[in-house]
């Protein structure tokens, strides 16, 4: 039996990125921030920004402890950001406004 792919967040690698140059890093920056600056090289970080790879659970992790915003909301898609990064505590993040009908249809 073959395995069937999981469906990923869309909008992870665009987070991501907007965490790192919100607090000012570079990619090398962001390795030594989360720990990882001995066993990866910035191409690590740079794939999780454009999506070709997927962080494991721990980087995740990491991130979301350094931006102070929850975990949920660096994967649910519907979520953004708060502005400020980090946030002064553990920020929910800003759901979404979804266009209504009408104007989606004029698009």
């Amino acid at each position: 039996m073959g395995r069937a792919s999981r469906e990923k967040p869309v909008r992870l690698g665009e987070k991501l990125l907007e965490i790192r140059t919100k607090l000012g890093l570079s990619q090398d920056g962001m390795l030594r921030v989360l720990g990882l600056d001995e066993r990866y090289g910035r191409h690590y970080v740079s794939g999780f920004e454009r999506g070709e790879r997927e962080p494991p659970l721990t980087v995740l992790l990491g991130y979301s402890q350094i931006a102070k915003v929850w975990i949920n909301v660096l994967v649910d898609d519907g979520v953004n950001l708060p502005e400020d990064i980090p946030a002064s505590q553990m920020h929910g993040g800003v759901k979404q406004v979804r266009a209504s009908v009408t104007k989606r249809r004029k698009a």
